[in-house]
């Protein structure tokens, strides 16, 4: 997800599953072929399995950054052709070169020729007025050929024009059955699907018609929420961290990223770190209290990671009964 799925929010998240598949914002080829490649590639070990998410449509340049990503530890390169923003249009890829199969598969193609990991696509169902299951059958058809075996349908239509990404996320109507019909047409793809999946059981309930489900805003908003994962889906039983012991994990993490680069300015903000643990207290009491102890400013400038248990702590002085106040008065 673009500027979420950040290595920082990846390393919180490994925190709460140890197998789940992570997969970074989507980095586009010209980043990586003129910008700085650590910083768009660098990544913890213990973040495996973890897939780099490319954005490009120009096969020679994809090639060149699958090949970055496999030399530098990714276990998947993912093509995107699913986002629907302006910018990325303006780029000629995303959403767009679902217009173009032959030019994706291409792409797919030339990245298979140098890459020993899997190459994967995430799209849409279609594109603006051009939404049919025959539309996305081809497509998904024509780029398999080209060596792709897993797609990752966000099972919306993506407009190009009129509405913003999130909008884009919201209001086109969810068609998960083209995902369904995808897989009985193409048993030997894995199709993975995508978009407003929000809880456990619906998972169970997709995971009867296709071969994996992805989770975005949920993940993000309630990461919690993914604590069950590892037990429900794949088998392992071992104990997992609690909340608290997730915070007190991230601690020596945020100290090691100051120590690297530094507090402020051209260094880390703390704030790149703990935004994305805002979710963490989601449906307890005291979340809110513990959002607001991480969104001050003025304690962030401070650069101190253990406001985290400073967060945690205020979060044990709320009760019940402030909580209900609170709902009352807002």
């Amino acid at each position: 997800m673009l500027d979420w799925s950040d290595r920082h929010c990846r390393e919180f998240h490994r925190h709460i599953t140890r197998h789940t598949w992570l997969y970074t914002e989507m980095v586009t080829t010209g980043s990586l072929l003129h910008g700085d490649v650590q910083r768009h590639l660098e990544f913890n070990p213990g973040e495996h399995p973890v897939a780099l998410q490319l954005g490009g449509s120009e096969p020679a340049d994809l090639a060149q950054c699958a090949k970055m990503g496999e030399e530098w530890g990714y276990d998947e390169i993912n093509l995107n052709c699913g986002c629907p923003s302006e910018r990325v249009q303006k780029g000629a890829f995303g959403a767009c070169l679902m217009a173009e199969p032959q030019l994706v598969a291409d792409c797919v193609k030339a990245m298979k020729d140098v890459v020993s990991i899997d190459v994967t696509v995430k799209h849409r169902i279609g594109i603006n007025d051009v939404d049919s299951y025959e539309f996305m059958r081809d497509f998904v058809g024509q780029v398999a050929e080209a060596g792709s075996k897993t797609f990752i349908v966000h099972a919306r239509n993506a407009i190009l024009k009129g509405l913003s990404p999130r909008e884009n996320r919201e209001i086109p109507p969810l068609k998960y059955d083209y995902a369904y019909r995808l897989k009985k047409e193409f048993p030997e793809l894995e199709i993975i699907l995508n978009g407003g999946i929000k809880t456990t059981d619906e998972m169970t309930q997709h995971l009867q018609h296709v071969d994996g489900v992805m989770i975005g805003r949920e993940a993000y908003h309630n990461p919690y929420f993914m604590a069950s994962f590892d037990a429900r889906f794949y088998g392992d039983d071992s104990p997992v961290k609690t909340r608290e012991e997730i915070l007190h994990a991230m601690i020596p993490y945020i100290h090691r990223q100051l120590e690297l680069y530094g507090n402020g300015g051209k260094g880390l903000r703390i704030n790149s770190v703990i935004r994305h643990m805002l979710g963490l207290m989601m449906g307890m009491v005291g979340a809110r209290a513990f959002r607001q102890t991480l969104s001050d400013s003025k304690k962030l400038a401070l650069g101190n990671p253990n406001i985290l248990i400073e967060a945690f702590e205020r979060m044990q002085t709320i009760t019940a009964y402030d909580r209900s106040a609170e709902e009352l008065s807002a």
